[in-house]
């Protein structure tokens, strides 16, 4: 049992992304947002294996966010697959503390970029009543999901590196010897 979960590792935590993102502890919550969930994960496992997988795991990603997701007018898609994309040019880091930082303001960044489409989306749909004050709290929202994954992506995603990371050297010396 303990080799099974060693080995599917990636999928069994790629399963707990929807289930971070619809039922995030209280604790973490600020000003009523949460950390973006699905760059925690997407960051460290499109670092490991490239741009093309990342692409197709964000895409992935955004396809099982959407489907269980309670607004079906707007969609995560575009915003996942290329921050994957995107994080799949980036090398780890050998400098410790910048690595560590590197993965907070890349976060960041793609928080903001992933807000910002799906903030599009809304702006476009809702353009007939476009009153800049309906979406003032939309652009808070972001500020916060923002400043939240920069500040949990340094602790978050280098534990996921280094698990992922440990389980792509494992499977490489199986087929080694």
């Amino acid at each position: 049992m303990i080799k099974f979960f060693a080995k599917n590792l990636s999928i069994i935590s790629f399963l707990l992304i929807p289930i971070l993102n619809y039922f995030a502890p209280n604790w973490l919550i600020f000003l009523g947002s949460n950390p973006y969930w699905p760059l925690f994960w997407l960051l460290p496992w499109s670092m490991m294996h490239g741009s093309l997988h990342g692409l197709i795991v964000g895409f992935s990603l955004g396809i099982t966010l959407d489907a269980i997701g309670p607004d079906i007018s707007y969609t995560q898609i575009p915003g996942l697959a290329l921050c994957g994309l995107w994080f799949g040019r980036f090398n780890a880091s050998r400098n410790f503390f910048v690595g560590h930082f590197r993965y907070g303001l890349i976060c960041s960044i793609g928080t903001l970029f992933c807000g910002l489409i799906y903030f599009l989306q809304i702006m476009i749909k809702n353009l007939p009543e476009n009153n800049f004050f309906f979406f003032q709290a939309n652009i808070k929202n972001i500020l916060t999901q923002v400043f939240l994954t920069g500040l949990f992506a340094p602790l978050i995603c280098s534990q996921l590196f280094r698990i992922f990371k440990s389980t792509k050297e494992k499977s490489t010396n199986k087929f080694e010897n």
